[in-house]
């Protein structure tokens, strides 16, 4: 088993499908196909972190807050590579300006600022979605523990004769 299925429960292969799930979104918002603040675009934002934080829930990672952080780390990446390649469908002519620079320099900084700007919120829409998934996985371990812990302390084995039998069933 490899490090990284160690410490974050998934293959590279699966957290890169696990952020390519929100790619969707790039790709119809840059070619003006889905509107912020629209129904589709709420739900192209919101169903794949919903899928992420199943995924970390369905498996149990060990580390359930870094896992969900990769995973958007890497849909940051993919935001920032969606962006360059559709960016002058996104922007056209019409790009933003800063004043007198020379078209090649201003294009170039919104260029670097825009693959910053995607990195960081693809991170950061990972450390939502992990902290999210980090207490619900508390939530749900502590709840099976909890739920296990009351079997073992009405019944504990065949000599325990101050507690009643578990349930058969």
């Amino acid at each position: 088993m490899s490090v990284v299925r160690r410490t974050l429960g998934f293959s590279w292969p699966a957290l890169v499908a696990l952020a390519v799930l929100a790619a969707p979104r790039v790709v119809l918002h840059d070619l003006h196909v889905v509107e912020e603040g629209r129904p589709a675009a709420v739900l192209l934002a919101v169903v794949p972190l919903i899928c992420w934080v199943a995924a970390v829930l369905w498996r149990r990672p060990p580390r359930p807050f870094l896992t969900v952080v990769v995973i958007g780390a890497i849909y940051g990446v993919l935001l920032a590579v969606g962006h360059q390649i559709l960016w002058d469908e996104a922007f056209g002519a019409t790009g933003p300006r800063l004043g007198d620079i020379d078209p090649r320099a201003q294009e170039a900084i919104f260029r670097v600022a825009a693959v910053f700007s995607s990195l960081v919120t693809g991170t950061l829409t990972g450390v939502v979605a992990g902290a999210v998934a980090a207490v619900l996985s508390r939530l749900v371990i502590g709840r099976q523990r909890a739920a296990g812990q009351s079997v073992e302390k009405a019944w504990r084995g065949p000599d325990d004769a101050s507690a009643t039998r578990p349930p058969q069933g």
